[in-house]
């Protein structure tokens, strides 16, 4: 007696199902990428206001960053450094929130070897551009920031995709070729840092949002 072929195709799904959420840290949220872009467009917004300038005008942010005799403005990077950590903290608290909620309400565990292989594969890179940040502060090369952030979160991103949706690795191509060209037009890094960080963020959480969880 043969069995149906409809049966053998939706056991194939099962398994593959199966083997895809073992795998892979499938809990993320868009809506985690959605928060994450809009905190960082108002931040972005912020930094314009404070440097009076235009949303498509040259701002060269790291030109007050250092005083006439080559010395790092910390006054002035203080409002910075504040602005980029309200930030993260604000995208990361959202976005833990999202992911958290998304993944009780589909009967899954939050954190297990797939979601730790996630986070370590995540910080590795990040960890690296931090530090690397803090070097070219401390060599005074300001102007390099935005580009390289853009860049290892691009980096950090890709090398983490393996272990979540496919989508997360073409977000962290993209952040990486915008970075790329960021560091060709330093004086507008802080708009291509808006970009990045805000609307690719709210574009690729859209997209997840309606392809996985609507």
């Amino acid at each position: 007696m043969m069995k149906n072929p409809e049966n053998h195709l939706q056991t194939l799904s099962e398994i593959r199902n199966l083997m895809e959420r073992s795998s892979r840290f499938i809990s993320l949220s868009g809506l985690s990428g959605v928060s994450a872009g809009i905190f960082a467009l108002f931040g972005a917004a912020a930094a314009y206001q404070y440097l009076g300038v235009g949303l498509f005008s040259e701002a060269p942010y790291y030109t007050g960053a250092l005083h006439q005799d080559g010395s790092l403005n910390w006054d002035f990077m203080q409002f910075f450094l504040l602005d980029a950590m309200l930030v993260l903290v604000l995208s990361i608290s959202l976005g833990v929130y999202f992911t958290t909620h998304k993944a009780r309400r589909q009967g899954q565990t939050i954190w297990d070897k797939t979601s730790a292989r996630l986070v370590y594969n995540l910080l590795i890179p990040l960890g690296t551009g931090g530090i690397f940040c803090l070097i070219l502060l401390y060599h005074n090369e300001i102007h390099l920031l935005a580009p390289v952030t853009l860049i290892f979160y691009g980096l950090a991103l890709l090398n983490a995709s393996k272990y979540t949706l496919d989508d997360i690795r073409y977000l962290g191509i993209t952040e990486i070729i915008l970075g790329l060209i960021a560091s060709l037009w330093v004086g507008y890094g802080l708009l291509f840092w808006s970009i990045g960080f805000g609307i690719l963020h709210i574009f690729y959480g859209m997209v997840m949002y309606f392809k996985y969880e609507r």
